[in-house]
């Protein structure tokens, strides 16, 4: 890819639904917060392609932005397969070793019927990988922020997961010729 690309990436607002749960994609975003979207929308670059998960969350928090954004699989959360749906405290207290072993090992272990955060990674860098140069704004899930610093830092996947990424939070990394910049990571911009 020639010429250097500048991305903004968006945590979608936070989830319209149950704590603790892992949300489907068809799960809607919490877009009560509108001092705190109108401050990020202004930190935005204007005229830039835009890009979002296909989830329901990141599309609507998008489009809440003024954003009309391309939709790429690539940037999907992780995939939990069989957990999708269920609270956390409902899994652990099953009582049995599949759960317990997956937070053993986020990075490679993979949920029933998921993928792992490994997989994930290079998901994402697939669909970086596409990006034409120039500044683009992604709103994407925390899963997938994790995995763009974890290309853009040359980390292994295990220390990705480290990263704290809130809803609605900003980070900017920069793909130059000379390999890549993180600007900032988890901004708060209200």
């Amino acid at each position: 890819m020639e010429g250097e690309t500048f991305l903004w990436l968006i945590r979608h607002a936070p989830v319209d639904g149950i704590k603790g749960t892992i949300h489907a994609p068809d799960a809607p975003a919490d877009l009560g917060d509108r001092t705190r979207l109108e401050a990020l929308r202004q930190h935005l670059p204007r005229d830039s392609a835009s890009y979002a998960s296909p989830s329901r969350r990141t599309v609507e928090t998008a489009r809440v932005l003024g954003l009309d954004p391309e939709l790429v699989g690539e940037f999907s959360e992780q995939d939990f397969g069989d957990w999708t749906g269920r609270r956390h405290d409902d899994l652990a207290a099953m009582g049995g070793n599949a759960y317990a072993q997956f937070w053993g090992d986020p990075a490679r272990a993979r949920p029933p019927g998921g993928e792992s955060f490994e997989e994930q990674v290079a998901r994402v860098r697939h669909g970086l990988s596409r990006i034409e140069a120039g500044p683009a704004t992604l709103v994407v899930h925390s899963g997938t922020i994790r995995a763009a610093l974890c290309i853009a830092l040359d980390l292994a996947p295990q220390a990705a997961l480290r990263f704290v990424i809130d809803p609605l939070s900003l980070t900017r990394i920069d793909r130059l010729a000379t390999g890549w910049r993180v600007a900032s990571v988890n901004q708060r911009t209200a």
